[in-house]
């Protein structure tokens, strides 16, 4: 698993008009060829009257999974720069159809190339884009006499809290950074004064969306 990476915020859609010609970027998340594959089909059904549905992906920790489709517009003008902007942005797990209304202007190659790149990266703004950071979820069982100090010291610190369980004791979940656990170890046994019951528990991506 990779420490961190960045991908797509969720589905999303923007619309662009050049030259008279409508680009609708639709964007998503897709962690597997058939993910993706259904996702372009999904928009090609929703836009089957469009003059083109062009679409691209990248998928896997290595971008092992890529592919390009023109949908019919000259060979390198769409799928093609579509892909490049998902590089660019160094985004993974990410497909995008780009659906062309054709307003009766020709842009040529050079023409079309700038404006698949274009409406990909305006989509992808419009969507937003997040970081996904590899976390342990460190679990601190403690007595609910010590919930409301854990709990004001953990919104002040670098640790972000994912749940709380509220059982005869109160179970903390907290996301942490592998090379920091030792440290919120220590100090969260500081903070409790030794009464705190602090193991270590899954492996989960924590998302931060990342200002544009």
């Amino acid at each position: 698993m990779l420490p961190s990476y960045y991908t797509v915020k969720g589905y999303g859609e923007n619309e662009i008009e050049i030259e008279r010609s409508r680009f609708i970027a639709h964007v998503g998340r897709a962690e597997t060829a058939d993910e993706a594959l259904e996702f372009i089909q999904k928009i090609k059904k929703i836009h089957s009257n469009a003059t083109h549905n062009c679409s691209a992906y990248l998928i896997g920790e290595n971008d092992q999974i890529q592919k390009a489709n023109d949908d019919g517009e000259p060979s390198g003008t769409a799928g093609v720069p579509i892909l490049e902007v998902l590089k660019k942005k160094k985004l993974k797990d990410t497909v995008v159809v780009i659906t062309r209304y054709f307003g009766g202007i020709k842009l040529g190659a050079g023409g079309l190339i700038r404006a698949y790149g274009r409406a990909t990266s305006e989509g992808l703004q419009a969507t937003g884009i997040v970081e996904r950071k590899l976390m342990i979820v460190m679990k601190t069982k403690i007595d609910y006499t010590l919930l409301g100090k854990v709990e004001n010291e953990l919104r002040s610190s670098i640790y972000a809290i994912k749940e709380i369980h509220y059982f005869d004791t109160v179970t903390v979940e907290t996301f942490v950074e592998e090379n920091q656990t030792r440290a919120f170890t220590d100090w969260m046994t500081e903070l409790t004064n030794g009464a705190g019951v602090i193991t270590l528990g899954d492996s989960l991506y924590l998302e931060e969306e990342v200002k544009s």
